[in-house]
Protein backbone atom coordinates (compact mmCIF):
# COMPACT_ATOMS: atom_id res chain seq x y z
CA UNK A 1 0.00 0.00 0.00
CA UNK A 2 1.53 3.44 -0.91
CA UNK A 3 2.39 6.01 2.26
CA UNK A 4 -0.48 8.11 2.77
CA UNK A 5 0.25 11.43 4.53
CA UNK A 6 -1.04 12.14 7.66
CA UNK A 7 -2.78 15.14 6.70
CA UNK A 8 -4.84 12.83 4.59
CA UNK A 9 -6.51 10.62 7.08
CA UNK A 10 -9.63 10.38 8.66
CA UNK A 11 -9.86 12.31 12.06
CA UNK A 12 -10.50 9.66 15.29
CA UNK A 13 -13.25 9.51 16.91
CA UNK A 14 -12.54 11.78 20.22
CA UNK A 15 -12.90 11.31 23.26
CA UNK A 16 -10.41 8.30 22.52
CA UNK A 17 -11.14 4.93 24.30
CA UNK A 18 -8.03 3.95 25.48
CA UNK A 19 -7.82 0.58 23.32
CA UNK A 20 -6.86 2.09 19.95
CA UNK A 21 -3.46 0.92 18.77
CA UNK A 22 -0.52 2.57 17.11
CA UNK A 23 2.90 1.11 15.99
CA UNK A 24 5.92 1.38 17.50
CA UNK A 25 9.65 0.38 17.35
CA UNK A 26 10.60 -1.97 20.33
CA UNK A 27 14.24 -3.34 20.55
CA UNK A 28 14.37 -3.00 16.43
CA UNK A 29 10.96 -4.66 16.22
CA UNK A 30 7.68 -2.99 15.32
CA UNK A 31 4.92 -3.70 17.90
CA UNK A 32 1.26 -2.66 18.32
CA UNK A 33 0.85 -0.65 21.60
CA UNK A 34 -2.64 0.65 23.02
CA UNK A 35 -2.89 4.21 23.34
CA UNK A 36 -3.89 3.44 27.30
CA UNK A 37 -0.24 1.83 27.20
CA UNK A 38 1.51 4.79 26.28
CA UNK A 39 1.04 6.48 29.86
CA UNK A 40 0.50 3.60 31.93
CA UNK A 41 2.79 3.88 34.97
CA UNK A 42 4.73 6.83 33.54
CA UNK A 43 4.79 10.16 35.72
CA UNK A 44 3.55 13.03 33.63
CA UNK A 45 5.48 16.42 33.79
CA UNK A 46 3.45 19.77 33.00
CA UNK A 47 3.80 23.68 33.89
CA UNK A 48 0.42 23.53 34.62
CA UNK A 49 -2.49 21.29 33.96
CA UNK A 50 -6.36 22.97 33.10
CA UNK A 51 -9.26 20.27 32.43
CA UNK A 52 -12.02 21.61 30.15
CA UNK A 53 -14.27 18.66 31.42
CA UNK A 54 -14.66 16.17 33.31
CA UNK A 55 -12.78 15.21 36.95
CA UNK A 56 -9.62 14.71 37.86
CA UNK A 57 -9.50 11.39 39.27
CA UNK A 58 -7.64 9.52 42.03
CA UNK A 59 -7.34 5.92 41.67
CA UNK A 60 -5.28 4.82 44.52
CA UNK A 61 -6.47 5.61 47.90
CA UNK A 62 -4.36 7.22 50.45
CA UNK A 63 -2.78 9.07 47.21
CA UNK A 64 -3.82 12.76 46.67
CA UNK A 65 -2.38 16.27 46.00
CA UNK A 66 1.14 16.71 47.84
CA UNK A 67 1.83 19.86 49.19
CA UNK A 68 5.60 19.12 50.57
CA UNK A 69 7.60 21.60 48.31
CA UNK A 70 5.72 24.23 49.99
CA UNK A 71 6.95 25.64 53.30
CA UNK A 72 5.81 24.08 56.39
CA UNK A 73 6.91 22.18 59.28
CA UNK A 74 3.41 19.77 59.73
CA UNK A 75 3.52 15.78 60.12
CA UNK A 76 2.06 15.50 56.46
CA UNK A 77 1.45 17.93 53.72
CA UNK A 78 -0.72 15.51 51.35
CA UNK A 79 -4.46 16.13 51.22
CA UNK A 80 -5.60 12.83 49.91
CA UNK A 81 -9.59 13.25 51.00
CA UNK A 82 -12.89 14.92 50.69
CA UNK A 83 -16.42 13.67 50.91
CA UNK A 84 -20.00 14.95 51.85
CA UNK A 85 -22.58 12.51 53.07
CA UNK A 86 -25.48 11.86 54.95
CA UNK A 87 -25.52 10.22 58.92
CA UNK A 88 -28.44 9.08 61.02
CA UNK A 89 -27.48 10.71 64.52
CA UNK A 90 -29.85 8.58 67.16
CA UNK A 91 -29.90 8.72 70.94
CA UNK A 92 -28.05 6.54 73.58
CA UNK A 93 -27.21 6.58 77.10
CA UNK A 94 -23.96 5.26 79.12
CA UNK A 95 -26.37 2.56 80.08
CA UNK A 96 -29.28 2.39 77.88
CA UNK A 97 -31.59 0.19 80.56
CA UNK A 98 -35.07 0.24 79.19
CA UNK A 99 -34.26 3.53 77.21
CA UNK A 100 -36.89 3.86 74.02
CA UNK A 101 -37.06 6.49 71.50
CA UNK A 102 -39.38 6.68 68.29
CA UNK A 103 -38.10 9.65 66.06
CA UNK A 104 -39.99 11.88 63.94
CA UNK A 105 -37.52 13.38 62.46
CA UNK A 106 -33.71 11.99 62.16
CA UNK A 107 -31.09 13.23 60.13
CA UNK A 108 -27.58 14.34 59.45
CA UNK A 109 -25.05 16.02 56.98
CA UNK A 110 -21.52 16.04 56.94
CA UNK A 111 -18.05 17.24 54.98
CA UNK A 112 -14.52 15.66 55.59
CA UNK A 113 -11.79 17.38 54.44
CA UNK A 114 -8.99 15.61 54.67
CA UNK A 115 -8.65 14.39 58.67
CA UNK A 116 -11.23 17.43 59.88
CA UNK A 117 -15.16 16.50 59.29
CA UNK A 118 -17.67 18.72 60.39
CA UNK A 119 -21.11 17.78 60.79
CA UNK A 120 -24.59 18.97 61.54
CA UNK A 121 -27.68 17.39 62.28
CA UNK A 122 -31.63 17.83 63.35
CA UNK A 123 -33.52 15.19 65.68
CA UNK A 124 -36.91 15.19 67.05
CA UNK A 125 -38.48 12.52 69.27
CA UNK A 126 -41.79 11.33 69.50
CA UNK A 127 -41.48 8.77 72.02
CA UNK A 128 -39.01 8.99 74.60
CA UNK A 129 -38.83 7.14 78.14
CA UNK A 130 -35.88 5.69 79.99
CA UNK A 131 -36.61 4.65 83.20
CA UNK A 132 -34.22 2.78 83.81
CA UNK A 133 -31.55 4.37 81.69
CA UNK A 134 -27.99 6.07 83.31
CA UNK A 135 -25.30 7.66 82.80
CA UNK A 136 -24.70 10.66 79.78
CA UNK A 137 -26.43 11.36 77.08
CA UNK A 138 -25.14 10.29 73.81
CA UNK A 139 -26.13 11.20 70.50
CA UNK A 140 -24.42 8.06 68.09
CA UNK A 141 -23.97 7.34 64.59
CA UNK A 142 -21.23 9.96 63.59
CA UNK A 143 -20.02 9.03 60.25
CA UNK A 144 -16.28 8.43 61.08
CA UNK A 145 -14.54 7.80 64.06
CA UNK A 146 -13.23 10.47 66.55
CA UNK A 147 -9.69 10.20 66.32
CA UNK A 148 -7.69 8.56 69.89
CA UNK A 149 -5.34 11.71 69.89
CA UNK A 150 -5.86 13.33 73.12
CA UNK A 151 -6.90 16.67 73.40
CA UNK A 152 -7.62 16.46 69.67
CA UNK A 153 -11.19 15.36 69.66
CA UNK A 154 -13.08 18.49 68.69
CA UNK A 155 -15.65 20.78 70.61
CA UNK A 156 -18.22 22.91 69.77
CA UNK A 157 -21.05 25.05 70.64
CA UNK A 158 -24.35 23.85 69.65
CA UNK A 159 -28.18 24.21 70.13
CA UNK A 160 -30.07 22.00 72.55
CA UNK A 161 -34.03 22.67 72.95
CA UNK A 162 -35.61 20.03 75.31
CA UNK A 163 -39.07 19.92 76.62
CA UNK A 164 -38.45 18.66 80.47
CA UNK A 165 -34.81 19.63 80.73
CA UNK A 166 -33.46 19.75 84.01
CA UNK A 167 -30.70 22.54 82.70
CA UNK A 168 -31.81 25.92 81.21
CA UNK A 169 -30.64 26.29 77.69
CA UNK A 170 -27.68 28.32 77.71
CA UNK A 171 -23.90 27.60 77.62
CA UNK A 172 -24.23 24.35 75.50
CA UNK A 173 -21.50 22.43 74.10
CA UNK A 174 -21.31 19.61 72.25
CA UNK A 175 -18.16 17.33 72.41
CA UNK A 176 -16.94 14.53 70.06
CA UNK A 177 -15.95 11.37 72.58
CA UNK A 178 -12.76 9.99 71.58
CA UNK A 179 -12.05 6.92 69.79
CA UNK A 180 -15.62 6.46 68.95
CA UNK A 181 -18.65 7.91 67.06
CA UNK A 182 -20.63 9.47 69.86
CA UNK A 183 -21.32 12.84 71.26
CA UNK A 184 -21.71 14.22 74.81
CA UNK A 185 -23.35 17.03 75.71
CA UNK A 186 -22.57 19.61 78.46
CA UNK A 187 -24.47 22.03 79.84
CA UNK A 188 -25.17 25.22 82.39
CA UNK A 189 -28.23 25.44 84.45
CA UNK A 190 -29.08 28.79 87.15
CA UNK A 191 -26.15 28.59 89.64
CA UNK A 192 -25.06 25.15 88.13
CA UNK A 193 -21.66 24.74 86.96
CA UNK A 194 -21.53 22.96 83.54
CA UNK A 195 -21.39 19.27 83.58
CA UNK A 196 -22.01 16.39 81.30
CA UNK A 197 -25.88 16.17 80.59
CA UNK A 198 -27.07 12.85 81.63
CA UNK A 199 -30.11 10.65 80.43
CA UNK A 200 -32.06 11.70 83.66
CA UNK A 201 -31.85 15.42 82.87
CA UNK A 202 -34.38 14.89 80.35
CA UNK A 203 -37.84 14.13 81.64
CA UNK A 204 -39.00 10.33 80.54
CA UNK A 205 -42.41 10.93 78.38
CA UNK A 206 -40.72 13.94 77.19
CA UNK A 207 -40.35 15.51 74.25
CA UNK A 208 -36.79 15.96 72.52
CA UNK A 209 -35.83 18.25 69.83
CA UNK A 210 -32.30 19.24 68.97
CA UNK A 211 -30.02 20.79 66.30
CA UNK A 212 -26.54 21.61 66.34
CA UNK A 213 -22.59 21.26 64.66
CA UNK A 214 -19.56 19.85 65.19
CA UNK A 215 -16.20 19.52 64.19
CA UNK A 216 -13.36 17.22 64.75
CA UNK A 217 -10.72 15.06 63.78
CA UNK A 218 -10.56 11.60 62.79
Amino acid sequence: MADIKISALPASTTPLAGTEVVPLVQSGVTRQVSVANLTAGRAVSAASMTLSTGNLVIETSGQGIDFSTTPGTGTSELFSDYEEGTWTPSISATTPGNLTVVFSSQSGVYTKIGRTVTVTFFLTTSTFTHTTASGEFRITGLPFTVTNTAGAAGYSTGALVSQGWAKTNYGVTLASVQNATEIRIAGTGSGQNLDNILITNFVTGGLVIMRGSLTYLV
